[in-house]
């Protein structure tokens, strides 16, 4: 039985760890809040109270952490995977993080003995809920062949992008897509509203052509309803959008709608809703347009 060491059981890694177990894997769980690892523990899962206990013996590291600062200490420190897991471990890192600093830890897990993929994903707490994430990896194929048979527990879409960061930099031209898309809901929502149009019998008939997507399919009814409880986070999209700004400078490419969504979703931080749903964004609209936020 393959043991696989769950760090961060958040709102996305605590239904991934618990898909894992069900699937029959022995997974030890880890998460600075205690109450997601006792939770995984009755759905039968093992806990740990540091790092290095729960590295210790795994064959597969799994890590789901808000930021690079995060995954950096957790790798790196002295309590961390790198210093304390067994040689030949593969972590499997899920979360979203630059795509610079990920191929660096890669590196660094190979000096260690050790390896890395990167394995960013897209779905949302909906996806992690429902084992339907879309999955995109980088690292070596023989690493990604490892991965693979955790990945497709937890993801119905896993896709090898690349080499080592690669998964990093897709994940990033997702987070771009998707603010573009739920803000340009936003407003077409706070539009059709102006003009008392049917708003539900709107979205029902552009979800059926060429405006449709998955954004709109997902979010149009959380805007309809004012019902921001996150599935994922404006704070954590932020942060995704400062990767996609600060990368695209880096290779001299110009994302003009890519920075001044950045600036929409520092602007809804400001004003209090980093700790809402993204599709939030609406509030914004709506107090752009001197409108009730409810």
């Amino acid at each position: 039985m393959t043991t696989i060491a769950f760090i961060g059981l958040g709102i996305m890694g605590a239904p991934m760890a618990g898909h894992l177990v069900d699937a029959g894997f022995d997974v030890v769980g880890h998460n600075r809040s205690p109450g997601p690892v006792a939770a995984l523990a009755e759905r039968g899962g093992r806990t740990a109270g540091s790092v290095a206990e729960a590295v210790a013996g795994a064959d597969v590291v799994a890590l789901m952490l808000p930021d690079s600062p995060d995954v950096e200490a957790v790798l790196l420190g002295d309590d961390g995977v790198l210093a304390h897991a067994p040689a030949g471990t593969l972590v499997i890192d899920f979360s979203s993080i630059r795509p610079d600093v990920s191929s660096a830890l890669a590196a660094r897990a190979v000096e260690r003995g050790s390896s890395l993929v990167d394995a960013p994903v897209s779905g949302g707490q909906a996806g992690a809920q429902n084992a339907s994430l879309s999955i995109m990896v980088g690292g070596t194929d023989v690493d990604v062949a490892r991965a693979r048979p955790v990945l497709e527990v937890v993801g119905s879409t896993v896709v090898h992008v690349g080499p080592n960061g690669a998964g990093q930099t897709v994940k990033a031209a997702n987070q771009l897509v998707v603010a573009g898309h739920l803000q340009l809901l936003a407003e077409a929502v706070v539009f059709l509203e102006a003009y008392g149009v049917d708003t539900t019998a709107a979205l029902e008939v552009l979800g059926a052509g060429l405006a449709g997507s998955t954004v709109l399919q997902m979010k149009g009814e959380h805007m309809l309803g004012r019902s921001f409880d996150p599935g994922f986070r404006i704070d954590l999209h932020h942060k995704d959008l400062g990767i996609v700004t600060s990368a695209a400078r880096e290779a001299g490419v110009v994302v003009p709608l890519g920075g001044h969504l950045a600036q929409l979703m520092a602007s809804a931080r400001a004003q209090g809703d980093g700790s809402l749903d993204h599709s939030a964004l609406l509030r914004g609209v709506l107090r752009a347009s001197g409108r009730d936020l409810t």
